[in-house]
């Protein structure tokens, strides 16, 4: 279980710097040379089995590549294997990307210069940014906040603590597959219907751990539990996901905003539900909050992992 905790910390030193190797940059590049390298085709279902099939290919060689690589080192020095699992671990985490992308955020905003906060906003969001205004660039902050406490920091948590960084480095091939084709357009509404119902699988338990430490994190913050629990209760199963209205609404919940609403992909309109209760109004500092949240939320996750290893 030290090797979990070293993993964390490692993300929380290093982050995600360009310069470092990392796996998730090699499946990106792997999922987009099979996508164009596919013939297209009109009928529903060729599609969807030339979906199955990448997300064979890519989650199968990620996962194995994974294991050759701890094998490997452990084979040559127990030293040097005990080191690959603190890699790889480290690497499907995000607590410190988010942190700091975030932050360019709220710190473009701060400047007055939301031209470069749209900008900034779209490296962790899907959404079109070139029209939002203040208001909307913050709540989109906020809401990715969320919804990447549970896909960048709590599954990968969550996958490490069930069996160790082979399956942790599956699931991130399984969430970069649905960040890239999962989408419910022309080009990928069937090419990439089996990544996104599996990504809506394996989130499903973490998903439901995030909407309940939020509301701890809440709590231990000193914003209270109530709001951000019942919130999560009454309003996570508003989205379109089965598993990102949990966090937003938790999320909501313990800020006292309202998230959601119309959100424009590729100019076209989505109506998002509401989540949340505009108590508040939506300003600059909801994003450090938000950021306090999700790192406090990760903190437990971290402590929990270690108590059931403890305890089994």
């Amino acid at each position: 279980m030290s090797f979990l905790i070293c993993s964390y910390i490692a993300d929380l030193i290093f982050g995600d710097p360009e310069w470092l190797p990392h796996p998730v940059r090699l499946m990106g590049r792997l999922i987009s040379f099979l996508d164009n390298k596919r013939p297209r085709s009109a009928h529903k279902w060729s599609e969807r089995i030339k979906g199955v099939i990448l997300v064979f290919i890519v989650v199968g060689i990620s996962a194995y590549s994974a294991y050759l690589f701890l094998i490997s080192l452990k084979a040559f020095n127990p030293f040097l294997g005990n080191l690959a699992w603190v890699y790889l671990g480290y690497t499907t985490l995000s607590t410190k990307d988010l942190f700091l992308k975030a932050r360019a955020i709220l710190k473009k905003i701060k400047a007055g210069s939301l031209m470069e906060a749209r900008n900034k906003l779209s490296q962790i969001v899907g959404r079109d940014t070139h029209l939002l205004s203040e208001e909307k660039i913050i709540g989109a902050a906020v809401e990715s906040i969320a919804e990447n406490t549970t896909d960048g920091i709590i599954a990968p948590l969550f996958y490490l603590i069930l069996a160790g960084p082979v399956l942790a480095i599956a699931y991130k091939a399984i969430n970069t597959l649905d960040s890239m084709v999962g989408y419910k357009n022309e080009r990928y509404i069937n090419f990439g219907w089996a990544s996104a119902k599996l990504d809506d699988a394996v989130n499903f338990f973490p998903a439901r751990i995030t909407g309940l430490l939020v509301p701890l994190s809440s709590f231990v913050l000193g914003k209270g539990f109530k709001a951000s629990f019942r919130t999560m209760l009454r309003d996570g199963q508003k989205h379109h996901s089965p598993n990102s209205g949990l966090s937003e609404a938790a999320m909501a919940g313990a800020l006292g905003v309202r998230l959601g609403g119309a959100s424009t992909y590729q100019g076209r309109v989505s109506e998002k539900p509401y989540l949340g209760e505009e108590k508040r109004l939506i300003g600059p500092s909801l994003i450090d909050e938000a950021l306090a949240i999700s790192f406090t939320t990760s903190v437990f996750m971290v402590l929990l992992g270690v108590a059931l290893k403890c305890l089994l």
